[in-house]
């Protein structure tokens, strides 16, 4: 169980989903505890983390936006569902409001843990060594993923970003780093996984070196979304690309 200013959290494992219990007071300033503690469980990469609200009480409904911020953030990395529960007729509109419908909300926790499973992305995980030369290794990985997802117009900017991330890890972290290929309908997403707690840096001043530093300015470049998320023991930095062009206006 974890405590927070005016929330406390207990987490359940039910079968290969999370439960997450939540009580207490819901505002701005606890609002981002929540959601680093609810990103902290969709890490654990569980089938659907089902979020029960019934002893939540929400003090500021603006602070509600944190389940909708979560459920984007999933979707963009690690793919997993957020699941929410609430009997309250009122917290609904706030949990499906500004466009955010898509948060599926359940009356019950029952409901929720028996829902049909999502569809599982198309997953491809490989260990990196602490080696330059692993970036090689992640641009074969690309160039395989998005021939067997029928995506080569993502081959060349999925190779530049899967290289980035492993030299990144292989020259920051000097770790052991897992990297993870996930496709699902609207997105391609690449993440590393390494053993250093130290977050990335956007470095904007030319270095010393002048082919050092300048991986993530390519990723930010490059990638529709990108970021790092702090886990147990290290990080996960993750960019995502479109799967086909947005519509135009």
């Amino acid at each position: 169980m974890w405590v927070m200013a005016s929330i406390r959290c207990m987490v359940e494992q039910v079968g290969i989903r999370l439960l997450v219990h939540m009580s207490g007071e819901l505002s701005m300033a606890s609002a981002p505890r929540v959601r680093a503690e609810l990103m902290r469980a969709l890490v654990r990469q569980p089938d659907a983390v089902v979020v029960d609200l019934a002893d939540l009480v929400v003090r500021e409904p603006t602070a509600v936006s944190v389940f909708a911020a979560v459920a984007r953030q999933a979707a963009m990395w690690p793919g997993t569902p957020l699941l929410v529960c609430t009997e309250d007729d009122e917290a609904v509109p706030l949990l499906t409001q500004d466009g955010y419908g898509r948060l599926p909300v359940f009356a019950s926790v029952e409901q929720a843990l028996s829902a049909p499973a999502p569809r599982r992305m198309n997953l491809v995980c490989d260990t990196l060594l602490p080696v330059t030369s692993s970036a090689g290794h992640a641009r074969q990985l690309a160039t395989e993923v998005c021939d067997r997802w029928e995506l080569p117009h993502l081959a060349g900017p999925a190779c530049l970003i899967a290289s980035e991330l492993a030299i990144n890890a292989a020259v920051h972290a000097g770790t052991l780093a897992d990297i993870r290929f996930a496709v699902g309908r609207r997105y391609l997403m690449i993440s590393v996984r390494d053993g250093s707690t130290a977050e990335p840096r956007l470095g904007w001043a030319p270095p010393t070196d002048p082919g050092a530093g300048r991986g993530l300015l390519m990723v930010d470049a490059t990638a529709y979304r990108w970021g790092c998320l702090p886990i147990e023991g290290g990080k996960v930095v993750w960019a995502s690309l479109r799967t086909r062009e947005a519509p135009t206006p």
